[in-house]
């Protein structure tokens, strides 16, 4: 069941959802509004191989902004620390964002109960379009959960800036 704006600020009172920092006019009927951080990355290699690390490099997005180009894949981080051990966050486009082109997450939008950090937004383009630093960029959902509750530990935890792919670790002893 996904949680109302008023629940989610709610939660954020009570301590069981993690929003910093939390600006209670950013509330909708249904999700919570989140800015793109100041930061981006991408792969410098063509080619990316998911049993290696790839090279990435990290940039500062200018106040003028950063044209986003097709064929590109683009990780940045949201300006707020976001998460939950009581809920599963889901971060989705701002629909304004989605009509200029703008995927913001590409396929992995849920995050694991328990992960908190900043998210890494794996931004595309279907056509050059400028972004900017605190420009308002997603919004996510929190949804209530049913069974045994594990906490996510994984490889992303406590993420302080966009995360490139750390599938290669899956990988490690194997023959």
């Amino acid at each position: 069941m996904i949680l109302t704006g008023p629940e989610i600020h709610a939660q954020v009172k009570s301590g069981h959802i993690d929003i910093e920092p939390f600006d209670a006019a950013l509330l909708s009927p249904n999700s919570y509004d989140f800015h793109l951080g100041d930061s981006i990355g991408w792969y410098t290699e063509e080619v990316l191989d998911c049993a290696r690390e790839n090279p990435f490099e990290h940039h500062t997005i200018p106040a003028d902004g950063i044209v986003l180009f097709p064929d590109k894949i683009y990780l940045a981080a949201t300006r707020e620390r976001i998460g939950s051990d009581h809920f599963v966050p889901i971060m989705r486009a701002r629909s304004s964002t989605a009509r200029l082109g703008v995927f913001t997450h590409v396929t992995a939008d849920l995050i694991d109960i328990g992960s908190h950090g900043l998210l890494t937004l794996q931004l595309h383009a279907v056509q050059p379009v400028r972004i900017y630093p605190g420009m308002l960029i997603g919004q996510v959902t929190f949804w209530r959960v049913q069974g045994d509750v594990v906490l996510y530990d994984g490889k992303y935890q406590a993420a302080d800036r966009a995360m490139p792919s750390q599938s290669y670790r899956d990988f490690e002893g194997r023959s």
